[in-house]
């Protein structure tokens, strides 16, 4: 967390700040500035500014302004507040209240008003530029012939192939482990094993996954949710839940169902 899910919902609160000219730039913790920027550089970069659009890829938010684009990323624990109001109230492994040593970075702009990120474990960032070229299609508006390509010849575990923002660029721990469930698909499976049938199904089922939870409110409302647990059992056909390890994170699946 967060995952593709929380940064919509990141995008649609930064909409408010559209039209709004930036007068400060807040950057109290230099380590969360990335791309070798320092808090002059991003002051004297985006002051004055204007906000034009509120645009998201994958993970990352990006505003653009006219001049250099700002793109924000919130790894485990940030969440993004504008004018006090946050997107979503805490997140699932974030802290349940707010400390105002957690606030990383913001903008403030002219007239009043003010956009910031607030993230306990720091794993976030602000940058200027963002490199998107390193990051494959959006999981949202994923074709099927780019998940295909995304799979194609992956000897690697297919939830790590999923997990790679370079390949799929979005989904995090919980939707993929749901989407794998839902599917049917062992997440251990080789990547690049999955025949072209398999390919349109799994694409079916990542498109209805996140409109689902989107409406739900989050990554963390999936049917599978509260059985990724040690003696969780499957709520599709009553297995014992499995836990086992792939590109390097837990997953959860059903060995009765996910071949």
């Amino acid at each position: 967390m967060p995952e593709i899910l929380e940064v919509e919902a990141y995008r649609r609160l930064a909409e408010r700040v559209v039209g709004r000219t930036i007068d400060h730039v807040e950057a109290p913790d230099e380590w969360f500035l990335k791309g070798g920027v320092t808090p002059a550089g991003m002051a004297d970069a985006l002051t004055g500014r204007r906000i034009t659009d509120v645009r998201r890829h994958g993970k990352v938010l990006l505003l653009d302004s006219g001049g250099p684009t700002l793109g924000l990323r919130f790894g485990m624990t940030g969440r993004l507040l504008v004018d006090g109001t946050a997107a979503i109230e805490y997140l699932e492994w974030g802290g349940r209240r707010s400390d105002p040593a957690w606030e990383r970075f913001g903008l403030r702009f002219r007239g009043g008003g003010r956009l910031w990120i607030d993230d306990p474990r720091r794993l976030g960032g602000a940058e200027l530029e963002p490199d998107l070229g390193s990051l494959g299609p959006d999981a949202w508006s994923l074709g099927v012939v780019q998940l295909r390509a995304a799979l194609a010849g992956g000897r690697g575990p297919l939830k790590a192939r999923l997990l790679d923002q370079g390949r799929v660029a979005g989904l995090g721990n919980l939707l993929v482990d749901e989407v794998l469930w839902r599917a049917g698909l062992s997440p251990l499976r080789a990547s690049g094993g999955l025949d072209a049938d398999e390919a349109r199904g799994l694409h079916r089922v990542i498109r209805r996954t996140l409109d689902q939870m989107d409406r739900r409110g989050g990554s963390h409302t999936g049917d599978l949710f509260e059985h990724r647990r040690p003696g969780g059992m499957c709520p599709r056909d009553g297995e014992p839940m499995r836990r086992d390890a792939a590109g390097g994170r837990t997953t959860w699946w059903c060995p009765g169902h996910q071949r």
